[in-house]
């Protein structure tokens, strides 16, 4: 049976099953019930705005975007976002997914922090970053109406989740701070990780190896 939040259907295919599976195995409760609203506030989002999305690349990409944050898909050489976008790429591949959609998902996950870029590609990446913003920094609040919000909050709870969603991100990209270069979870790291000090893009210029 088709299960339906807020109006907005969650697909009933083997590839959202075991998606959900993964990461419900994979990530703590915060995480999961986070990236559901992602899924239903990037759908929501997208119908309102006349977008034609593919459902599944959405939930993948959705379900997906945090992995990169939890202990078993977590690396310390690489940005978190591209830890979430290259299980998620493998995942669609070994499902029989084409590489062009593939691709898209990638995308959509390794994109989701980076302000405005994503809103001009494909729909299915700009609605990712969409749920994402709405979720974490209540921006595009009010596009939704109140019945929907509560619809989907009750579904998926948020209690005390702006602290425990600052603390998940910590956590997760603490041990490679060098990653946070240019990238908005510097701003994580300088809140929470004692004696971090930020990339600065104006030293790293005047600091390389030209001699001019």
């Amino acid at each position: 049976m088709t299960e339906t939040i807020s109006d907005v259907e969650i697909p009933d295919t083997r590839l959202v099953a075991e998606a959900t599976e993964l990461v419900r195995e994979a990530t703590i409760p915060l995480v999961y019930h986070h990236s559901r609203r992602v899924y239903l506030f990037g759908s929501l989002r997208g119908r309102a705005q006349g977008l034609r999305f593919d459902p599944e690349l959405l939930y993948v990409g959705a379900m997906f975007h945090d992995l990169g944050l939890t202990a078993k898909y977590r690396r310390t050489d690489q940005r978190f976002e591209i830890d979430g976008a290259d299980e998620a790429r493998r995942f669609l591949l070994a499902h029989g997914i084409g590489t062009e959609p593939a691709e898209t998902v990638w995308t959509a996950i390794a994109l989701h922090t980076t302000p405005e870029i994503p809103l001009h590609m494909a729909p299915e990446v700009a609605l990712v970053t969409r749920g994402v913003e709405l979720d974490v920094l209540g921006i595009g609040y009010d596009a939704i109406t109140d019945e929907q919000r509560a619809q989907i909050v009750a579904a998926h709870p948020r209690p005390d989740f702006k602290n425990q969603i600052l603390a998940a991100f910590t956590d997760g990209i603490k041990d490679r701070p060098e990653t946070t270069f240019g990238n908005v979870k510097a701003d994580v790291l300088e809140h929470f990780v004692p004696g971090f000090r930020r990339g600065d893009f104006v030293e790293v210029i005047l600091g390389s190896d030209w001699p001019e």
